[in-house]
């Protein structure tokens, strides 16, 4: 039987980027606030430091920082006719564990969304007419606007020191930024990062053809800064270690070096790691939460009630909490009913590998996770999709990460898979090769979903996550429209030889693509299509807030880490400002 604690204010589940901002928000603001991590402590010094970090062997390959799939992880299937499996292995996606969560690892590519994105049904139908989309994309709106959350991206931004160039700034279009984003009110907080060699080729390239290219705005910062809540951080010096891994140097942006230090000197918050939440416990009428059940690193289980619970975990993590706890109705793709597990969505990449001559050295080891130049001409809704058959689109952008040398080996396709032909060509390429990524949009769509797996359970008894997913066919047919585009900016750099790797379906587990899940708990206007409202509070138990991409109704063109930032400072907002003030619903269900 759980041993219950002494009530506090408020719980938050999950201490990385998004539960370390609201954490210490509410606790700056006098709530007693105890923060529940699944992993262990851990932080710049000393766990974070060289030579060790850069032991690609043991973050990249073997993914020392990522869940631990052997005592839980999802199981996955294509089609809801299909028998579901787990991962043992993580490899298409990589959620962190650990205080910290996934922004330790990340590569700092930190974007906004664009204003058509929040509207995004209305805008599509408004534009294209309503029978554009196949009658199964479940694209919705998300009930906020980019108005609504432009102070909160900048807020962000000035939180992590993200480095880049405004290209529309008080809706006048700024040379050098990009001209299709939507208006901030102010430049980012550090210049853009040095322009590497390959971003150079690129900028050339796509300017020849007309597009725009613009310094890939990077939380990898450029120059040494210090934040609004005093933390200073340095600049990059461009290891080639970042995604997987997590930064020695103070220069990557994580809740490490700009928040963390500052909620953990707060007497009001209280850390606790290695706790395992097992589910969020309702009242007799399961309308109202009483606070979480969770389990011990020696095993031991406990009851901590609190007036507020706040689940800020990673996507998958969030929705599987509120199938557990029986918050809200779980979601069935045979009637359309129900909202949890719904809207799942994910992110649509490929590349495209231009193969350059022995005088072109592009010296791929020199990079940060965010070192890229990019065009935004082709992402979202900033082109004509008119007789195309999809929506949504892809950034383009030369944006090799690293030349880390087990996993980054480029060779062209007819390259034999091993042997001394391959390595041949591997000593061959290595240094004369550029990588153009292509970043896309994912559509919600009513088969792709998630729910309980019947079968499989974790180490402490509990069902697995299920995931039903494949890619959408609107997005099969916006990668390849991308991917041509992005070959004939290769062609143009001057490549020797290209290769093309369009997304195809199926969608596989087996092969890394972007730690980008989203959806499955989605905000909204309506409590029959949505999980949270537009201040991310659950529509069936009020003093529950769900924080996380989880919220997202589809996915966009761009990396979701800027996104949820914003949503975290806009439903603190709330929380802050009306709801801790007068407890209950802030919108009528």
């Amino acid at each position: 039987m759980a041993e219950r604690l002494k009530e506090v204010d408020i719980v938050v589940v999950g201490i990385g980027m998004v539960g370390s901002i609201v954490a210490k928000e509410l606790a700056a603001a006098g709530y007693r606030v105890v923060g529940l991590e699944r992993g262990a402590s851990r932080f710049t010094v000393p766990e974070f430091q060289s030579p060790a970090i850069h032991d690609e062997l043991r973050f990249s390959v073997r993914k020392a920082l990522m869940q631990d799939a052997a005592r839980e992880t999802v199981t996955f299937r294509n089609r809801s006719s299909e028998v579901a499996l787990p991962v043992r292995r993580l490899e298409s996606f990589l959620p962190g564990t650990g205080v910290g969560g996934s922004m330790v690892h990340w590569n700092g590519q930190t974007w906004r969304f664009q204003s058509n994105d929040f509207q995004l049904a209305t805008r599509t139908r408004e534009r294209y007419g309503r029978n554009f989309l196949d009658a199964d994309v479940t694209i919705q709106d998300w009930g906020v606007t980019y108005d609504d959350l432009e102070p909160h991206y900048d807020r962000f931004e000035y939180l992590l020191g993200t480095s880049g160039r405004a290209g529309n700034l008080n809706s006048r279009i700024q040379p050098g930024g990009d001209p299709h984003e939507s208006p901030r009110t102010r430049e980012y907080p550090t210049p853009p990062q040095k322009e590497l060699y390959q971003g150079a080729l690129f900028r050339k390239a796509a300017s020849s053809l007309g597009y725009h290219p613009f310094p890939q705005p990077s939380s990898n910062l450029s120059q040494p800064y210090t934040n609004p809540e005093g933390m200073k951080l340095n600049a990059c010096v461009f290891c080639g270690f970042c995604e997987r891994h997590a930064c020695e140097h103070y220069a990557k942006s994580s809740p490490q070096t700009v928040i963390l230090p500052v909620l953990l000197a707060n007497p009001n918050f209280e850390l606790r790691t290695g706790c395992q939440v097992q589910r969020i416990n309702l009242d007799s009428t399961k309308k109202r939460a009483t606070g979480v059940t969770y389990v011990d690193a020696a095993g031991r289980e406990y009851e901590q009630p609190a007036s507020l619970v706040i689940s800020s975990a990673f996507a998958l993590n969030n929705v599987r909490l509120l199938l557990l706890s029986g918050i809200g109705a779980p979601y069935d793709p045979a009637t359309g009913k129900g909202v949890v597990g719904r809207n799942y969505s994910y992110q649509t990449t490929g590349s495209v590998a231009a193969f350059f001559n022995d005088d072109i050295h592009i010296n791929p080891f020199m990079a940060s996770g965010s070192s890229g130049t990019v065009i935004n001409d082709l992402a979202g809704d900033n082109f004509d999709h008119s007789g195309l058959g999809f929506i949504g689109g892809s950034y383009i952008g030369a944006v090799n990460s690293n030349g880390r040398p087990i996993q980054y080996h480029p060779v062209p396709p007819a390259t034999p898979g091993w042997g001394r032909d391959w390595k041949r060509a591997v000593v061959k390429h290595y240094n004369h090769t550029v990588i153009l990524s292509i970043h896309g949009s994912s559509v919600s769509q009513r088969q792709n979903h998630l729910d309980l797996d019947p079968t499989y359970r974790d180490a402490w008894g509990q069902p697995l996550l299920r995931m039903t997913f494949d890619f959408p066919q609107n997005d099969i047919k916006m990668a390849a429209h991308v991917t041509a585009k992005a070959a004939e900016i290769a062609a143009a750099m001057g490549a020797k030889q290209v290769a093309v790797n369009a997304r195809k379906p199926p969608y596989t587990v087996t092969q890394y693509q972007s730690t980008h899940n989203t959806g499955g708990a989605v905000m909204g206007d309506n409590p029959a299509t949505s999980v949270v409202n537009r201040y991310l509070q659950s529509w069936d138990a009020p003093n529950v807030f769900v924080i996380g991409a989880s919220a997202y109704p589809q996915n966009a063109s761009w990396n979701p880490t800027g996104t949820l930032g914003a949503l975290a400072y806009w439903a603190l907002d709330a929380i802050k400002e009306k709801y801790l003030k007068y407890p209950g619903r802030l919108v009528p269900a």
